[in-house]
């Protein structure tokens, strides 16, 4: 499969602030988009990007979205878990329902969406699943435990599914956006989106479009599996 080509590409989470701009830049490129939407509504969508309910909680929801693809257009290329969702309290504080409502969405929903598509990416002969993960899986975050787990789960649930589905020239890789101006950080207190900017050798936050455009190249590549992109200017200790 030329990956360079037009896709059809499924998203989970595209009603998102990263999710419309993941749909706007790869329908932008030509690709076939399923824009995936559950509680909240889609925008209006570009030419080449058509709604699909996605409900990531259920694996029949996850299941008839990729069948739609299958139906709609005959194969799947790539997949983008980009649904998430945080439900940020200190660990006293931490509702089980809450922790229980995090993974179901940022963990499971990424499971039970590789068990819907990742079998027909590899019986066609490859493609890309990219997950959307976060700096707080890497380094945690005070407050945020239930989040920082689950996206620290995700790095391992992709890179055990990038060796398994190797022989299958399946890439799959995680693609970490930084801080983004979006609903999920609207509600920040101004002074902790200056500390996340001010950690940044840059200054500044990250940009959704320029995640986008990260993302639209990365499926353009052949030769890379298995690997964690981070797109801001944070730089870790090595130890």
């Amino acid at each position: 499969m030329n990956p360079v080509a037009s896709q059809v590409i499924l998203i989970s989470g595209a009603a998102g602030g990263l999710g419309q701009a993941l749909v706007a830049e790869l329908a932008g490129a030509g690709h076939r988009v399923l824009a995936g939407w559950h509680h909240a509504s889609l925008p209006p969508l570009p030419d080449g990007a058509e709604p699909v309910a996605l409900d990531v909680t259920s694996q029949a929801s996850c299941d008839a979205a990729a069948g739609r693809a299958l139906e709609r257009w005959g194969r799947l290329d790539a997949v983008i878990h980009a649904a998430g969702v945080t439900r940020d309290a200190v660990l006293a504080r931490q509702r089980s329902d809450d922790w229980d409502t995090v993974f179901a969405v940022n963990l499971d929903g990424a499971r039970r969406l590789g068990r819907a598509t990742l079998p027909h990416l590899a019986a066609q002969g490859g493609g890309h699943w990219i997950g959307i993960g976060s700096h707080a899986g890497i380094a945690g975050s005070a407050g945020q435990a239930a989040y920082a787990a689950s996206k620290a789960a995700l790095e391992g649930l992709l890179r055990s599914w990038a060796r398994e589905f190797a022989p299958d020239d399946v890439r799959v890789n995680t693609v970490l956006p930084g801080v983004l101006p979006t609903a999920m950080t609207a509600e920040l207190d101004p002074a902790v989106m200056r500390s996340y900017a001010e950690a940044n050798l840059l200054g500044r936050i990250n940009d959704p479009v320029e995640v986008a455009r990260f993302v639209a190249f990365l499926l353009t590549t052949a030769n890379i599996s298995g690997q964690s992109f981070a797109l801001d200017s944070r730089i870790h200790r090595w130890a």
